[in-house]
């Protein structure tokens, strides 16, 4: 089995630890989440196991032929051929082994060194090349590059046309298409819209390989994942299950931990305060530099970012009424031929929260920009409510942040005032913390000011905000913060996020939009998602339906006069015929009732061996855990061999 794995890695930067003693072993089995605070170390560890970052001390190991492949958050381009091309380098250890079975060819035809030995060589790499699927890359490299939101008349646009975003997406491709044993994956939906996180996440569930991966999307890697790797300071540990199962998990192990966290955190804000009122008073000075000198001895507890309780309300929504907006016979275009938006019609009412979907060029952002007021470029009318005050972020607000101003200076010269003293805990929230916030604002990269822009308008009195991707640049933790939030906001929201399980807890109505359409969905995104797959349904039964009538038509009108006569006996089957017929069916229908029975035992079987790997009599045991774990994974497969038996028995029944 192919394998990747360190003991006892060590590595500081400076007077800092950032992995301590760290032990990992990856196979080809191993779907793993990465996961710790911003700056823990997540991206070094994954480069320890690439072998791009060498550690100060311990061993790293990798199986022999063992393939690793690794992805960057970010900084891959692409230049000097088209799309298609850059894709086929992914196929050059294929490439590679072809050469190496010709070469072998050559030296058997010219009977050159010992001949059993080569056609051994020659048949091994035969078979590898086989099992690397290189022989059907034409197929894998466009099933993965539509996957991942390209189309066709892409495959042959010059690399150097893509943006930064596109630009990542074709790495992504690449390390997909070469079918490593292991694949490392630092924050692969960085760049991806819904759909194409969609297919990734059947992509992995599928990959034969093992993979680990960092992540800020909670829904993708529950259904990705099966086990945990938590850095917190230097360390690391294992939790089986999935994300959702390790944070329930990690948050009872330190139920203790947090306690003490919040009661020295409020000490710690007690003395502050006592420091900061009364410090220049010549009668408090004295007992003010005994609670400094205190503060200065105290050791801090750290708890991990993600299971810190930081929550915050925005400022109480002005007033308006029950209608915040219509929107009459919107078009927008950009050439002047094709609309964007077609003639779109639009009601929303107070504390609703809608979430626009559809795919990339759909005019999700181009609709939010008209309703902001920030493009007036378009046909048709809106009109807001009586005292609607609209609240509006992109990614293009970071570009107004500049200048000398430190974070906490620019903040505070605009939050409200009863904001203030909550301004150093939001900060934290969104990824700034201890002297991040003396940062100025000018040395600030463009994902922090991205981050500072969605909290200045946080800060601001509006009872309509209008969000364009607000979850871009936030970690699990931030975004849980922001939703919480969003949840107890007074107002209306409007919002496109690529993120499904914010979109699940926060959307309570769906916009959809395809080029030129739309349609108005009064639900959740559940409900949406519900309705859109049973139109799908719908109409794959009736596509099914018409190729068997044009095959019947067909058969009718190509056969000859016997077939003809055969045919029309046979539509006056006779009383035993039918009776045969129907007590086949009936045979078919109770196997179809057996199976999908048996499908709900072993879910609640599954269900009941998860609970119980939750038991910390389980989970703290590593014995018990590992047999537990495999139980499931045994069900599983149990399941997924039952359920494709239902679905050949489900299909006879059509």
């Amino acid at each position: 089995m192919a394998f990747v794995q360190f003991s006892q890695v060590s590595l500081a930067f400076g007077d800092r630890d950032i992995l301590k003693n760290v032990t990992i072993n990856l196979q080809t089995a191993s779907k793993v989440a990465l996961t710790g605070a911003n700056g823990a170390g997540k991206s070094t560890l994954i480069k320890v196991l690439a072998g791009i970052t060498k550690p100060d001390s311990g061993n790293r190991a990798v199986q022999k032929e063992t393939r690793v492949v690794y992805l960057p958050q970010s900084g891959l381009t692409h230049h000097g051929c088209s799309l298609k091309e850059e894709a086929d380098k992914a196929f050059e250890f294929g490439y590679e082994m072809q050469r190496q079975i010709d070469f072998i060819g050559e030296q058997l035809q010219k009977g050159e060194g010992n001949t059993d030995s080569l056609v051994l060589q020659q048949a091994e790499l035969i078979q590898k090349l086989e099992d690397s699927q290189w022989y059907r890359r034409e197929a894998a490299c466009e099933s993965v590059l539509l996957g991942l939101g390209f189309s066709r008349s892409d495959f042959e646009k010059r690399t150097e046309e893509f943006s930064g975003g596109w630009q990542m997406r074709i790495a992504l491709a690449k390390a997909l298409m070469q079918n490593p044993d292991i694949l490392l994956l630092d924050e692969p939906t960085n760049y991806l819209d819904i759909e194409a996180r969609g297919w990734l996440e059947q992509f992995l569930q599928n990959f034969k390989g093992g993979f680990l991966l960092v992540s800020h999307d909670r829904y993708f890697l529950d259904v990705t994942i099966n086990e945990v790797f938590e850095l917190f300071n230097g360390e690391l540990k294992r939790y089986p299950g999935n994300f959702s199962h390790y944070e329930k998990v990690r948050e009872v192990e330190l139920k203790t931990l947090i306690a003490e966290y919040e009661q020295q955190q409020q000490e710690i804000n007690k003395l502050e305060d006592f420091i900061t009122r009364f410090g220049y008073k010549a009668t408090k000075a004295a007992q003010a530099q005994e609670y400094q000198k205190k503060l200065d001895k105290m050791v801090r507890i750290e708890i991990p970012e993600s299971l810190k309780k930081i929550h915050f309300t925005f400022p109480p929504a002005p007033h308006s009424g029950r209608l915040v907006l219509r929107m009459n016979d919107i078009c927008k275009s950009y050439d002047g031929s094709k609309n964007v938006l077609n003639h779109l019609d639009l009601t929303l009412e107070n504390s609703q929260r809608l979430v626009v979907a559809g795919k990339n060029g759909a005019g999700k952002s181009t609709l939010l920009r008209i309703i902001a007021g920030v493009d007036s470029d378009f046909s048709g009318e809106i009109i807001p409510g009586a005292g609607v005050k609209i609240g509006y972020f992109s990614q293009d607000n970071a570009e107004t942040i500049k200048g000398k101003e430190t974070i906490l200076e620019y903040l505070e010269a605009r939050a409200p005032l009863e904001l203030i003293p909550k301004l150093r805990d939001m900060l934290g929230a969104f990824l700034f913390r201890g002297d991040d916030v003396y940062k100025s604002l000018d040395v600030l990269s463009g994902g922090e000011k991205s981050r500072i822009a969605l909290l200045q308008l946080l800060l601001s009195p509006v009872n309509l905000l209008v969000l364009d991707e607000p979850t871009n640049h936030l970690d699990i933790h931030s975004k849980d913060v922001l939703l919480s939030a969003l949840k107890d906001f007074g107002g209306t929201v409007i919002f496109v996020s690529h993120d499904r399980g914010f979109i699940e807890q926060l959307a309570t109505v769906v916009l959809e939009l395809k080029p030129g359409e739309f349609k108005y969905f009064p639900g959740d995104y559940v409900y949406y998602l519900e309705q859109t797959e049973a139109v799908q349904n719908r109409q794959n039964l009736n596509e099914k339906a018409a190729d068997n009538s044009n095959q019947n038509l067909d058969k009718k009108n190509g056969g000859n006069v016997a077939q003809k006569v055969e045919s029309k006996s046979e539509s006056k089957l006779s009383w035993e015929e039918q009776k045969k017929r129907e007590s086949e069916r009936r045979k078919i229908e109770k196997k179809v009732s057996r199976l999908e029975e048996e499908i709900e035992n072993l879910e609640n079987k599954k269900n009941e061996l998860e609970t119980k790997l939750s038991n910390p009599e389980i989970y703290s045991n590593g014995e018990k855990a590992k047999a537990v774990q495999k139980e499931i994974e045994e069900i599983a497969s149990q399941i997924e061999i039952v359920t494709l038996e239902w679905e050949k028995a489900s299909e006879e029944l059509i």
